[in-house]
């Protein structure tokens, strides 16, 4: 598959996290799937005229690699094979690894000044999640740009960022430069599943490519937002857990006209209400406390006295997820049930998504059984992950600091768990 043609887009760039800043003289979007952009002095028009990042970006969503989970997927090795070559012409030497048919990542690895350092991985997958075209005004793999931004499925998770690699390493390999130590460029399959198709074998199988590796850059670690007038960088320090599981509940099939108590719908619809109503208590952690004492200290106000939802909702469009990330959350994601509309199904099920707090996912379980009654029965679903710190935010602080000395940089916990493994010590 080729990516489609471009004919008559409007020149734009503006590259930065939607969710975060606007873009020179405008408001933030809302977050989704856009990245914003901003006119050119090139020929409008022109291909030509786009950005490097914005080209390849766009590139990128027009390559449909849809992964609809438990091994359905529309592949990644045509977006795998344009990533590879892009990566040829800065004189790299991609291996593409395939861990089934059509389900493809690149490594490649860039030689550092001083091989004696550590390698840093900085990767990204180039899978999306299913997009509905129905629910789009746009196609959302068609990388049509519109009102100045350029949509599509993947533009902010995560082609946006795939494109900024690649952008940023041509920079880094300017006329024979090179980088201080040796870089791991990782494009993983299968990340919107759980990895296993990507992340997971390539270190279950490949883990020479990861030698010497200690750290490694992703998505989402960090970006700014507006606290009280002055810019303040969200940093990521940890992570929620993950749980998915499956509700099922039986009872006797039926024609539809008859008078049955136990109907599995119903059982099941009582079970996921109780789910999806559940109003979880706030259960602050160390990252959360310590983000929420930032917060109120960049805005002038007394956290004792000021709620944690308060100081979450003063951070705009990030209230989001770091409400979120203040308290367990379950959330009903899918609903199966029946195959006639006469007949009453003896078997009914739901998916939910769990992420629970530090500390909570051993504890959690056994209280959703019993909190969600009996009528149906849970049991674990794909993977659980546990909670975990990444990167020590030490560095990442300095470098903030480095490059904006006045502004604090509050630490966060990241609600959308990792799925799959990226490297190991």
């Amino acid at each position: 598959m080729v990516p489609r043609d471009d004919a008559g887009l409007t020149p734009m760039v503006w590259t930065g996290n939607p969710a975060s800043r606007a873009p020179p003289g405008g408001d933030a979007p809302e977050p989704g799937s856009v990245i914003c952009m901003t006119a050119s002095a090139s020929t409008p028009g022109s291909a030509e005229s786009l950005d490097l990042t914005a080209e390849i970006a766009r590139d990128l969503i027009r390559f449909d690699t849809t992964n609809y989970g438990e091994g359905r997927s529309n592949g990644e090795t045509d977006a795998a094979e344009y990533v590879a070559e892009k990566l040829r012409n800065l004189g790299l030497t991609p291996e593409l690894i395939d861990s089934e048919p059509g389900r493809t990542s690149v490594v490649a690895r860039v030689p550092g000044r001083d091989r004696t350092k550590s390698a840093l991985v900085v990767h990204g997958h180039l899978d999306v999640v299913p997009a509905d075209p129905t629910n789009w005004s746009v196609d959302p793999f068609g990388g049509e740009i519109k009102d100045g931004m350029l949509w599509g499925r993947g533009a902010v998770d995560m082609k946006n960022m795939d494109a900024m690699i690649l952008a940023s390493l041509q920079d880094v390999l300017a006329d024979g430069a090179a980088p201080e130590r040796d870089l791991v460029i990782a494009f993983f399959a299968d990340e919107e599943a759980g990895g296993v198709l990507g992340s997971h074998h390539l270190v279950d199988t490949r883990p020479e490519l990861f030698a010497g590796a200690t750290e490694a850059i992703s998505e989402v670690g960090g970006y700014s937002i507006t606290l009280g007038g002055q810019r303040a960088y969200l940093l990521q320090t940890g992570e929620k857990a993950l749980i998915w599981i499956k509700l099922v509940a039986h009872g006797p099939a039926a024609h539809g006209s008859r008078l049955i108590h136990d109907n599995a719908i119903t059982r099941l619809a009582e079970a996921v209400a109780k789910v999806g109503r559940r109003d979880w208590p706030i259960r602050l952690t160390d990252t959360t406390r310590q983000l929420l004492g930032e917060i109120a200290r960049i805005l002038g106000v007394d956290p004792q006295t000021t709620g944690p939802d308060q100081l979450a909702l003063a951070t705009g469009t990030a209230s989001g997820f770091i409400q979120a990330s203040l308290r367990t959350t379950t959330n009903p994601t899918v609903l199966q049930a029946g195959y006639k509309h006469n007949v009453i199904p003896d078997r009914a099920e739901a998916l939910i998504d769990i992420r629970p707090c530090r500390g909570r996912r051993t504890r959690f379980w056994p209280k959703s059984r019993t909190s969600w009654g009996q009528t149906s029965r849970s049991s674990p679903s794909t993977a659980t992950w546990a909670w975990r710190p990444i990167s020590p935010a030490r560095s990442s602080r300095r470098s903030c600091r480095r490059s904006a000395p006045t502004t604090p940089a509050p630490p966060c916990c990241r609600i959308c768990c990792r799925r799959g493994r990226t490297t190991r010590p």
